[in-house]
């Protein structure tokens, strides 16, 4: 469109058709300015909002996009998208594991989405076959050994911690916890239920203790005394080593870190490896802006910030990790689709129960 001059239009107003002509003109130039102020993503996140909000406010510079953040446990949204319904106004969930991601869409909570910018940008493993949902950010759940209390020579396999000499000296959180759960789903995955469920009987006679806190407290039981081995995923120590609560960082540093499952160990198929993800709501009003906003967490410069501050490991190939999670050295990961793990989640949990894994 042209630009009329200022001093233009009170001359302009004099006529009648004039005056309509001008207003005319100025609502088609407003209309497409009014429609881009008024784009919007409600978000649903697992996530705390630590965690995220400083890069949904980076979105929202970038885009124009605003973001209405509403954070809470991972159980409790997806309960509250199913209360919701398709009125829900979520158009984007955040959350944790592949196990909640698959209960997400198997309660018919999510829709698929396509884009080349994610496809592009996400290994197929890390993504649902039919787009339900992509992964945001990698978490590994590795060995953590007290150091002078274990040689890390003694250490090989997840399979090998059913071994006697385990007996009472293994932390580890309850099977009520998704991040044990699809452990467990992995070693199904791996192993066969048959053999998997020899492995968490005997897990839970070495344990050093009855399951109880989260990957926090099975570090500070460690360097506590109570146990020599726990399992937890590694942002935990990550976050706990960049602390400045010395209540914090003291017991993270009593313990090392060993990545179990490497190549000429057992079966070699590697560390078992989960995601933070995200998926489009059943009920999306702003599926569009929603796909934007994936696209944005999965460039680079996001998935260098969710290394840099939450410790975790970038889904994307060739973006920098943190020194913290540098320190501990490369490892092969599972390559397992994590699909699987949501799909055998309610194995694993029946498999648990029988174990008495409490």
């Amino acid at each position: 469109m042209i630009p009329i001059h200022p001093r233009l239009y009170l001359f302009s107003l004099r006529t009648p058709l004039a005056a309509v002509c001008l207003m005319l003109a100025l609502a088609l130039t407003l209309v497409p300015t009014l429609a881009a102020a008024d784009e919007e993503v409600n978000l649903y996140s697992a996530r705390k909002e630590a965690l995220i909000k400083p890069l949904l406010d980076r979105f929202t510079e970038e885009t124009g996009i605003q973001v209405n953040l509403v954070t809470g446990k991972a159980d409790a949204l997806l309960q509250r998208l199913k209360t919701e319904g398709a009125n829900s106004p979520a158009d984007l969930l955040l959350t944790v594991d592949a196990g909640n991601l698959h209960r997400a869409k198997a309660d018919q909570l999510t829709q698929p989405f396509s884009s080349e910018v994610v496809e592009n940008a996400v290994a197929s493993t890390y993504r649902d076959p039919n787009g339900h949902w992509v992964g945001l950010s990698l978490r590994a759940r590795p060995i953590l050994y007290v150091k002078g209390k274990v040689d890390p020579s003694e250490l090989s396999t997840y399979e090998a911690l059913a071994d006697p000499q385990w007996k009472g000296r293994i932390c580890i959180r309850s099977s009520s916890n998704v991040y044990n759960q699809s452990l467990v789903a992995s070693i199904i995955a791996a192993d066969g239920t048959e053999a998997a469920q020899a492995w968490a009987e005997a897990i839970v006679a070495n344990m050093a203790r009855p399951p109880k806190g989260g990957d926090r407290d099975q570090i500070k039981a460690a360097a506590a005394g109570q146990c020599d081995i726990a399992i937890a995923n590694t942002y935990y120590l990550a976050g706990m080593l960049s602390s400045d609560d010395p209540g914090e960082k003291a017991p993270a540093e009593q313990v090392a870190v060993f990545w179990p499952n490497q190549p000429g160990a057992g079966d070699g198929r590697g560390t078992h490896v989960n995601v933070s993800g995200a998926a489009i709501t059943a009920a999306a009003k702003n599926k569009e802006a929603a796909v934007k906003l994936i696209e944005f967490l999965v460039s680079p410069e996001s998935q260098a910030w969710y290394a840099e501050v939450n410790g975790e490991y970038p889904v994307r190939e060739g973006v920098e990790i943190s020194p913290v999670l540098a320190e501990w050295g490369r490892f092969e990961a599972d390559d397992l689709d994590l699909i699987e793990l949501g799909e055998l989640n309610g194995a694993a949990l029946m498999l648990m129960d029988r174990a008495g894994w409490k």
